[in-house]
């Protein structure tokens, strides 16, 4: 288990869950679907095979991409030409 960052709800069943968490002694930025199950009477998520995991030393490439994003949305909400990326 990791240090969940985000939770977003994708559907009524699955959530994409941003976390930090470590496999073979790396740390990992992790974002995968999970979805819900029942685990002993309680609702829990569980982790699917969708997803990615990417070192935290591309962390700086993600948010250069995430930014990207938002600038795109931003124009074309704006209506003007979104720049290409």
């Amino acid at each position: 288990m990791g240090v969940i960052i985000k939770d977003i709800k994708k559907n009524n069943n699955e959530i994409i869950r941003i976390e930090i968490s470590e496999y073979q002694g790396k740390e990992l930025i992790n974002l995968r679907i999970w979805y819900q199950a029942i685990d002993n009477g309680e609702v829990v998520y569980k982790p699917t095979q969708k997803g990615v995991a990417l070192s935290v030393d591309k962390f700086s490439e993600l948010q250069e991409a995430i930014t990207k994003i938002a600038e795109y949305l931003h124009d074309k909400k704006h209506g003007t030409t979104p720049q290409d990326v």
